[in-house]
């Protein structure tokens, strides 16, 4: 089936790429180019770096208007970043790829909030997307665990190939009965803001180790060690129960072994 696909992080990147190994993609909706890095030059998003691998066209407008020409009768929204608004989630069928189990963990960052919040399961679900945020009727679903070991990278690498066997499912089924979501069990995952990469020592061990898996590979938590600065990619809970950092990386300075770091301190 010919659908569009409105995506902009990696994550919604890794499903583009997926998704037009089966199906073929009219082209690309995506945010515009916004600065980034040290310099602040402007870059494509991760999204519009796959489309023109796979030679998909590639829209960005500035903002989202009714006409919006996408040349198929259904969109694929995901990690997107934009609202959409209801005059052109009424031109046709939106489907929102959401790495959650939703209703829970409706917002920006369902995936971070999920390690944080020291969750053992999350999921994928395919809802139709409505004015409200995260909250339309659910196409389909699908549980997996969260390892001890996985951080949110893992976790949406898990995710990627999920979500298009579902999107799959769900556009080989006209008929399908989307069902309303529950209003019992929703929680909202805000973005992250600057507050939520500080590590406070005073707080569980175990809690502060989830934090860090949260905000890796993309983010990083930020401690004060040895009078010094630096985030924080891995951590544990070592064998007398206290927070140990595995890998950092001081300011201006390159990702390491803690032990490492720590040598180079005497």
């Amino acid at each position: 089936m010919r659908v569009a696909v409105a995506a902009t992080a990696r994550f919604g990147a890794d499903v583009l790429n997926r998704l037009a190994v089966t199906h073929e993609i009219s082209c690309l909706l995506t945010r515009p180019d916004a600065p980034a890095g040290r310099g602040r030059k402007l870059a494509p998003p991760p999204a519009k770096i796959a489309a023109g691998a796979l030679g998909i066209p590639v829209l960005q407008p500035d903002l989202l208007e009714a006409g919006l020409e996408l040349g198929a009768p259904i969109v694929v929204a995901v990690a997107y970043g934009r609202l959409v608004p209801q005059s052109l989630l009424a031109e046709r069928l939106w489907l929102n790829v959401h790495p959650s189990l939703l209703p829970r963990w409706r917002g920006a960052a369902p995936v971070e909030r999920a390690l944080m919040a020291g969750d053992e399961e999350t999921g994928v679900t395919i809802i139709e997307l409505v004015k409200e945020l995260d909250a339309g009727p659910i196409a389909a679903q699908r549980t997996f665990a969260i390892e001890p070991g996985d951080d949110t990278g893992a976790l949406f690498a898990k995710a990627a190939p999920i979500a298009v066997e579902l999107l799959t499912d769900v556009l080989q089924d006209p008929d399908r009965v989307y069902r309303p979501q529950s209003d019992e069990g929703v929680t909202y995952a805000d973005k992250i803001a600057a507050a939520d990469r500080v590590l406070e020592p005073s707080r569980p061990p175990d809690e502060l180790v989830n934090r860090v898996r949260a905000l890796s590979p993309h983010i990083g938590a930020r401690l004060r060690l040895n009078d010094r600065d630096v985030t924080v990619w891995r951590a544990c809970v070592s064998h007398d129960g206290s927070f140990e950092p595995l890998e950092v990386q001081p300011e201006g300075g390159r990702r390491m072994e803690y032990d490492a770091w720590l040598r180079g301190l005497r």
